[in-house]
């Protein structure tokens, strides 16, 4: 449990920080100790795409060609198991809120949003470098160009900040691990198939089509590959999208925290 005196504390010599920074700053520090200290999860996000997208590409490549194939395995395994890493985003409030320690921390000076900061910044980290190592595999490996990279870095930023809105609002609405569990694994395999990762939606049934456009994977997988293909409008398109679904979702995650906070000072 972090104390209250760590939110207050600062560095001798150091210069002086906005309370409200200061808090963020020392709840950051705390949260990506905590990551770190059990790292299996994010290990495990880490190493499977690229196990996976080492055996899939050559179906692609065979169905699509080379160019065409590399960038469907390497983006649709991204945004599959950027999905599937839910689990870290969702897990680290849910376990707050099961252990009871969320209430202590709402005892502290920090408000609930820089709670929510202090946990989404090592969260954010962790899974643009999730990102950044499948895409950098698929670079050496594969042949994968990244040619255009600030599209492609807008492209991850906007993709990223929804995955934190959506495992937010997962670890607020949960009520158990199990629960959790059941959202991240059936959610991120429905919304990243809804994206056209695993099949192309040109090769799927008209309503699957139909309906893509609900699924934030749609507009991830359709970002990269735009980001990949140098089409700054399509980019452009696409992350305000995707900002729509995190601005959204990160309000349930909020109104949710909020409501808990004031259950309990009741």
């Amino acid at each position: 449990m972090l104390p209250d005196s760590a939110l207050r504390t600062t560095a001798l010599g150091a210069v002086p920080l906005p309370a409200p920074l200061r808090r963020c700053a020392a709840l950051v520090r705390h949260n990506t100790a905590l990551l770190l200290g059990e790292p299996g999860p994010l290990a495990s996000r880490m190493i499977l795409p690229l196990v996976f997208v080492t055996l899939l590409r050559p179906l692609y490549t065979a169905a699509e060609g080379t160019a065409a194939g590399t960038v469907q395995a390497v983006t649709g395994t991204l945004i599959t198991f950027s999905l599937l890493a839910l689990s870290i985003v969702g897990g680290s409030i849910l376990t707050e809120r099961l252990w009871h320690t969320w209430d202590r921390l709402r005892a502290t000076t920090a408000h609930p949003l820089e709670i929510l900061a202090g946990k989404a910044v090592p969260v954010l980290a962790a899974l643009l470098a999730q990102q950044a190592v499948v895409l950098g595999f698929g670079a050496l490996a594969l042949g994968l160009r990244l040619d255009h990279l600030p599209l492609l870095g807008a492209a991850l930023l906007c993709w990223t900040l929804t995955l934190l809105g959506l495992g937010s609002a997962l670890g607020v609405l949960a009520r158990s691990h199990g629960e959790l569990s059941a959202g991240y694994d059936i959610g991120g395999m429905l919304l990243s198939s809804l994206g056209g990762a695993f099949v192309p939606l040109s090769a799927l049934p008209h309503w699957v089509r139909t309906i893509a456009p609900a699924s934030p994977g749609y507009w991830g997988a359709g970002a990269l590959r735009a980001a990949l293909a140098g089409e700054a409008p399509r980019v452009l398109e696409c992350c305000a999208v995707l900002l729509g679904f995190a601005l959204a979702t990160a309000l349930v995650a909020a109104r949710g925290l909020l409501r808990a906070s004031a259950r309990t000072a009741l």
